[in-house]
């Protein structure tokens, strides 16, 4: 199915007129004998309510870049704090160096036989 005719701009004076005088939708179509989905959308148009469709769909509360940092704020403020608990990110260590690595080596081969007792005393 093909376009229909274009409406001529005296008969779109006539809508918004019309409109504006408190007809109706079904009143104006039935009167200029025009669909009442045109009748519409010439109103919508002249009355600046139309809105760009690259807005479809229901618009983003947050970003998807805010949305973790909210996430985690959120989380700081209601749980953490309900259970007087304090978010903390561990502390770096430097790697273990050669001279530490040869030092545990000794350690265990001297300790080697010890009974579970010494093990249960050393932690």
């Amino acid at each position: 199915m093909g376009k229909s005719r274009e409406i001529n701009q005296d008969i779109r004076k006539r809508i918004v007129d019309l409109h504006k005088c408190g007809s109706s939708l079904g009143a104006i179509s039935r009167c200029l004998k025009v669909p009442r989905s045109s009748v519409q959308t010439i109103i919508r148009k002249k009355h600046g309510n139309v809105q760009p469709s690259y807005r479809s769909g229901r618009r983003w509360i947050l970003s998807p870049r805010e949305e973790p940092k909210d996430l985690v704020k959120m989380l700081a403020e209601t749980v953490l704090y309900h259970h007087e608990l304090k978010g903390y990110s561990g502390r770096r260590k430097p790697l273990l160096q050669n001279h530490h690595k040869k030092a545990r080596l000794q350690f265990a081969t001297a300790h080697g036989d010890k009974n579970l007792n010494f093990w249960r005393h050393c932690m």
